[in-house]
């Protein structure tokens, strides 16, 4: 895996206007994983991730449990962790706010799962909870092969994490 310097990244996050539509069709549809996979697929061009996994939020446990995953061999789809206790979990969970994790320590500090993070070639992510009503639904997760994360990054990934709200809320009324 090459190491991306910030300069030879995307420096401006947007869809073009058919994707855009597609995500809007995508949006309204039946099913949440075909949403997940287009913006996915849409959010590479800025992002170059590696890996991107969409969670649901069960806050009466505190729990995460995986809606979408790029790679499902190493992250399949119902997997699930426990944050209760957890600083990520305070910080994204319940305060609502982005974790941007840039290098091994930042990735070593937010997840039990490090290793097996560094082990594909990933140095840097960004978590950004989407929330709707005051609560937490889930969390949308971008990991990148580089070690820091630009502007266009950072919006790229709250932009997608907002596009997901209707799949997480399809999820949550699913699970009522």
């Amino acid at each position: 895996m090459s190491n991306l310097s910030t300069s030879s990244r995307i420096t401006s996050a947007h869809f073009p206007l058919d994707t855009a539509c597609a995500i809007a069709q995508a949006s309204g549809g039946e099913d949440p994983q075909a949403l997940f996979q287009l913006l996915d697929h849409s959010a590479h061009a800025v992002l170059q991730h590696q890996l991107l996994t969409i969670n649901l939020y069960q806050a009466p446990l505190e729990q995460l449990t995986r809606l979408y995953s790029s790679n499902t061999q190493a992250y399949p789809i119902g997997g699930s962790k426990n944050k209760k206790g957890v600083p990520w979990g305070a910080h994204v969970l319940q305060q609502g706010r982005v974790y941007i994790g840039e290098g091994p320590e930042a990735l070593r500090w937010a997840f039990d799962d490090h290793v097996l993070i560094q082990q594909l070639g990933l140095r840097s992510v960004i978590n950004v909870p989407v929330r709707f009503r005051q609560q937490c639904l889930g969390t949308v997760n971008f990991l990148m092969p580089y070690d820091s994360i630009g502007d266009a990054q950072r919006e790229m990934a709250i932009l997608c994490a907002l596009l997901a709200l209707p799949g997480l809320l399809q999820a949550h009324q699913k699970q009522a």
